[in-house]
């Protein structure tokens, strides 16, 4: 990959300066070997992993990329050896490299090592000598009593290999190694499998599959149908279904693809689904689409919590599971695949013993491990309403949930009832409290009462980028229209492209508009990968148009998505070193003593 872009800068008497952290074209070939970092990436790293049955156009741009570590999982399924099956994992080791280590699960049975030794407790280093060096491992298929979610109450299987198909969990490889200071790591990861089947990265199917798909928003949503299975549901209906949850759960985080597995239901499950990774899940397939517990949308809205990413403290547990039934009735209910009747008592169960009894911060409290899911969505529910009772409709618990994929460092129940006293005030915080902290339980509500809170409309927000440049390191940073771009380049991605170097701040202008009917609250989101890491919230009147500024730091090298609103940007992000000038013209060509100039200069990857 030979990445450019022109930077453009306003000096004095020919004299250009660079945005900070670019090297000059001198400089790239003199990167310090001698001190070196010490970093650690326990799964993907800098790129969200990709998954597919071939290698992705963003691997294949990376390919000589020197900031980039490319780390291939390749799955094989072991017919004769039902229970088991294979993975085998290649590294590109990139030249600013040290040294090099992979950890693996402790049941790994390496089979294999080409390039490694190993050390002990799992731990296989490189021989720094090998190019790419590989190891074969054989993994169990079979789990059981564990998700994703701190779930270990389950008897039957999380995962299962059968023989003549399987679904299994990817496994975790984990790389520690040395770098320069100077220098930028990303990690690439692309998992494929050999043979018939299909995978997020997460997840992986072993046999043969049929797959549906639905884009939305640019963001792909895959349905895998296993040979195997008898799917209930047709598969349009199951995309259109999970289409309009998309569409109406703007909590800020949506995968670029999330990879729904259809799992054969003669099988002793545990649960009837599992998501897994950052947005791969499992649905038996005899789930039905029009019941309140809608396994395919609890699943879905998994998909969206990225806050369960990081910690989430005991005493805040139950969010997670309420928060994605709760949302599975709701969504199911304005879909209308439920009566309001059918929502309605689908709630009234947390008003019972013994899942009523306990208090959902305190687990040891339970009576039923599953309060959680039934006692949960019918205090989220109701704090969801009360919310929309005290703003008149302009805030509403997506907020929150926003909120809580937004908060950096752990998910705390303080968290949880802070962000509800800022939107709805100090009441709303103490109904939280009585009903999360003690055994009091709200009462389900009626239609009208329904209607009275969740009828009533906010802003309507309309957030873009906005016309002026892109700023990196406080100087202005030009990119590519898509239109002009060809080859791999003009694949990848969504929208406009830039090339930025890591470690330095980039600020993209933005249009925050309420092209709605009524004054409210407007969250302007910076999106990378799907994780939110920018808001700007505004109050604006009916028909207000405001410009603001959202910004991100990147520290990985690698490729991103970039979304602000309803808008995209595909960001190569590169290792300082990684990127030199190689053109630098100015215009005009003479000046007096004093006199302004614009240097126009031209910055690639230095591979």
């Amino acid at each position: 990959m030979h990445s450019r872009v022109a930077v453009l800068a306003v000096v004095l008497l020919l004299v250009g300066t660079l945005p900070a952290g670019v090297a000059s074209a001198s400089d790239a070939t003199n990167t310090p070997l001698t001190d070196f970092d010490t970093e650690s990436d326990p799964a993907a790293g800098g790129l969200e992993a990709t998954a597919t049955t071939d290698e992705t156009d963003e691997a294949a741009a990376l390919d000589d990329a020197d900031d980039i570590l490319h780390r291939t999982v390749e799955l094989r399924q072991l017919p004769d050896r039902p229970g088991e099956f294979e993975a085998e994992v290649s590294v590109a080791v990139p030249e600013p490299l040290g040294s090099l280590a992979l950890d693996l699960e402790t049941d790994a049975d390496v089979r294999e090592a080409d390039g490694f030794e190993s050390t002990g407790d799992g731990r296989y280093d490189w021989d720094g000598e090998t190019d790419d060096p590989t190891l074969r491992v054989a993994i169990s298929a079979d789990r059981t009593g564990h998700d994703d979610h701190g779930h270990d109450g389950w008897d039957g299987y999380t995962f299962h290999d059968a023989g003549d198909w399987g679904i299994v969990q990817v496994p975790t490889v984990g790389v520690t190694y040395q770098k320069p200071e100077s220098v930028d790591i990303g990690v690439d990861e692309t998992v494929t499998v050999d043979g018939p089947g299909a995978t997020g990265g997460h997840i992986a199917v072993f046999g043969p599959v049929t797959e549906h798909e639905r884009t939305v928003d640019g963001d792909t949503i895959r349905l895998v149908v296993p040979e195997a299975a008898d799917l209930r549901e047709e598969p349009d209906d199951v995309l259109e279904t999970l289409a309009d949850a998309s569409e109406r759960l703007a909590v800020g985080e949506r995968a670029t693809e999330t990879f729904l597995v259809a799992a054969p239901s003669g099988v002793d499950w545990g649960p009837r689904g599992i998501q897994y990774g950052d947005a791969d899940a499992w649905i038996v397939d005899d789930a039905s689409l029009e019941e309140a517990s809608n396994v395919w949308l609890h699943e879905y809205a998994h998909t969206r919590q990225r806050f369960t990413d990081g910690d989430v403290a005991a005493d805040a547990r139950w969010l997670v599971e309420a928060q994605a039934e709760y949302y599975a009735g709701l969504l199911a209910f304005e879909q209308g695949l439920l009566s309001f009747g059918e929502f309605r008592e689908f709630l009234e169960r947390g008003e019972r013993s013994p899942h009523a009894d306990g208090a959902l911060a305190d687990p040891a409290t339970w009576r039923d491990a599953d309060t959680d899911y039934v006692k949960g969505p019918l205090v989220y529910g109701d704090l969801d309403r009360q919310l929309r009772l005290a703003t008149d409709g302009d805030r509403t618990l997506d907020d929150i949930f926003r909120q809580l994929n937004a908060h950096d460092g752990t998910v705390t129940a303080a968290t949880f009832l802070e962000a509800l006293e800022d939107a709805g005030g100090a009441e709303l915080r103490e109904r939280a409290e009585r009903y999360t902290q003690t055994g009091a339980t709200p009462e389900t509500w009626s239609r009208l009462e329904h209607e009275d809170a969740f009828g009533t409309d906010g802003a309507t927000a309309a957030v873009g980028l906005d016309d002026d440049t892109v700023t990196v390191a406080g100087q202005e940073w030009d990119g590519w229209d898509r239109s002009e771009l060809s080859g791999p380049a003009a694949e990848i991605g969504t929208g406009d492209v830039l090339a930025v170097p890591s470690g330095e701040r980039v600020e993209i202008p933005t249009a925050v508009a309420n092209v709605g009917d009524h004054a409210g609250t407007v969250d302007a989101t910076l999106q990378v990968d799907g994780e939110l890491v920018d808001v700007d919230r505004r109050v604006l009147e009916a028909d207000e148009r405001v410009p603001t500024t959202l910004a991100w730091k990147p520290t990985d090298p690698g490729i991103y998505d970039v979304r602000v609103g309803s808008d995209r940007l595909t960001v190569y992000v590169r290792s300082s070193p990684s990127l030199t000038v190689t053109d630098l013209q100015a215009a005009p060509e003479r000046v007096d003593l004093g006199e302004s100039v614009t240097a126009t200069a031209t910055v690639a990857t230095a591979d």
